[in-house]
């Protein structure tokens, strides 16, 4: 029996985040190159600032090696820089520059609208179900391999 177009969850969310990662990442490069993985550093350090690398692409659910990727762009362009880790040398903690700290706050700003345009049409009750929605993904499907 064939799914209702209005079914094909995975499609759907998959098709859904791509648009949105598109016109985010469009918007922000119209106003200053800021990409959303730049933005989801800079949001994650922004209370943690010193988190190590490894916490932070924990938080982000990135790869290491993707994360080393992330942080040697952004500390190319002074937002971020790493330090060794006084109790243990081999580990780096990332800690936002000044310009890191501005970048956040403007982030920030944009997240109001970008929130608002997500949600608009929308009631309260009806966002609470899309959003427990989306949280209950990450406890179905855990990091790793599948099983």
């Amino acid at each position: 029996m064939p799914v209702s177009p209005d079914r094909r969850l995975v499609f759907l969310l998959n098709a859904g985040n791509r648009r949105v990662q598109r016109w985010i990442e469009a918007a922000m490069a119209a106003k200053g190159g800021l990409t959303a993985a730049h933005s989801g550093v800079l949001f994650f350090l922004g209370p943690r600032d010193g988190a190590l690398i490894g916490e932070a692409a924990e938080a982000l659910d990135l790869a290491p090696s993707a994360m080393t990727g992330l942080i040697d762009r952004m500390a190319k362009v002074d937002l971020v820089e790493r330090r060794a880790d006084p109790a243990d040398g081999r580990a780096m903690r990332l800690y936002l520059t000044d310009k890191g700290h501005a970048a956040r706050d403007y982030a920030k700003g944009g997240l109001d609208s970008i929130n608002a345009n997500l949600t608009d049409g929308f009631s309260d009750d009806e966002i609470a179900v899309v959003a427990r929605w989306l949280m209950s993904l990450q406890t179905k499907f855990p990091k790793g391999d599948a099983a």
